[in-house]
């Protein structure tokens, strides 16, 4: 077995994506480019749907795999080499999506795992769109990916220069900005308009920056007990997509 034996790192400009829903998603996703698919024969047997003719697939053995990914990663038998997905633009996104759903923005997230469940949310809850800075943010991977499990390449992630000016871009087209921080006095429920929303939330730890939370209209807080302090930046945006998704119109 050839290209990449032992590096566990694509090949420049490429993303190695692995596990059977995020390798299935992008192998639907009709804006992907593919390079080429590692599997074993349990590993495509496990797709939905049949592979093209001519698609690039080399059958390989688990320890091969192994070692085309990071270390312990669950690649299931499936490792996909492929382009990045082409960058969004904020504004396309609001108007393809006439700007009625949530959005969610991410103030310095930069664990893969907990943006990859948060975009899984995103899907689960019918977000438009997660927005980070394109710096102080992970980069599309593997990680973000199987986290996502297959949310990545239906969810818009539209990354931004100036989080601040991205923000202000929401307020223009009528979304109210709600930052999650938990020593506000509102709850998020009673912060909630009947309109369109942003979620913003902070990196764990730091929360979010004293810029980003000024450019919220408001900061709103979960109502957790006092037996724990806070909740993991992906368990509380998907808290949040949830009262917006139920919330009374």
């Amino acid at each position: 077995m050839k290209n990449g034996r032992g590096s566990g790192r694509a090949s420049t400009g490429q993303v190695r994506l692995w596990g059977r829903h995020a390798v299935e998603a992008a192998l639907l996703n009709p804006e992907r480019k593919h390079r080429k698919l590692w599997a074993t024969r349990d590993g495509i047997a496990s797709l939905d749907g049949e592979l093209p003719a001519d698609f690039p697939v080399e059958y390989a053995d688990t320890p091969d795999l192994d070692r085309l990914v990071a270390r312990d990663a669950p690649h299931q038998g499936l490792v996909l080499e492929c382009a990045p997905l082409e960058e969004q633009d904020l504004l396309d996104v609001i108007a393809a999506d006439d700007a009625t759903r949530p959005i969610v923005v991410l103030d310095q997230v930069t664990d893969p795992h907990n943006v990859g469940a948060i975009m899984r949310s995103a899907a689960a809850f019918g977000a438009a769109a997660i927005v980070t800075q394109d710096r102080h943010a992970p980069p599309e991977s593997g990680v973000v990916a199987k986290s996502a499990s297959g949310a990545l390449e239906t969810v818009p992630w539209v990354r931004v220069v100036n989080l601040a000016r991205a923000l202000d871009d929401l307020t223009a087209h009528g979304f109210w900005r709600i930052g999650l921080a938990g020593e506000a006095e509102m709850t998020l429920a009673q912060a909630m308009p009947t309109g369109p929303v942003a979620i913003v939330l902070g990196a764990e730890g730091a929360g979010l920056r004293q810029n980003i939370a000024g450019h919220c209209d408001a900061l709103a807080r979960l109502p957790i007990s006092d037996a724990i302090e806070s909740l993991n930046v992906s368990n509380a945006a998907a808290i949040a997509l949830y009262a917006l998704a139920t919330r009374e119109s």
